[in-house]
């Protein structure tokens, strides 16, 4: 089985979370609403630091203005859309105070919303 090692990230402000709508441009997962997500690459130094970098790439928010509140270990999960493929996924959970997404090609829309609304 192949596999393949992604950071999902969910990022807090007050009781609100932020989930992103994957654009139709993406390989996998296109049009789905997420957390902020990115495969690990080889170059990465841990999961943490892909995850923070995932972080600014999709919303443009900066390394200072999150909190790291939660790291889980790692979740694997059979995916739905590959055959004989597995996703290895670091999830973390931040805090943030700043509002403002700057969405890249990625996602295509954003939302804060209510955790009981997941």
């Amino acid at each position: 089985m192949f596999s393949t090692n992604i950071v999902t990230s969910f990022i807090k402000n007050n009781d609100k979370i932020l989930i992103l709508k994957r654009s139709n441009k993406v390989k996998s997962m296109k049009c789905l609403w997420a957390g902020v997500s990115g495969i690990i690459e080889k170059n990465d130094t841990t999961p943490l630091a892909r995850a923070k970098t995932e972080i600014f790439e999709e919303t443009g928010i900066n390394e200072s203005e999150i909190e790291l509140l939660k790291a889980n270990e790692r979740i694997k999960i059979e995916s739905a859309q590959y055959k004989n493929h597995e996703w290895n996924i670091f999830p973390f959970l931040f805090r943030t105070k700043n509002l403002e997404i700057k969405l890249n090609w990625e996602n295509s829309d954003f939302k804060w919303i209510e955790p009981n609304e997941i």
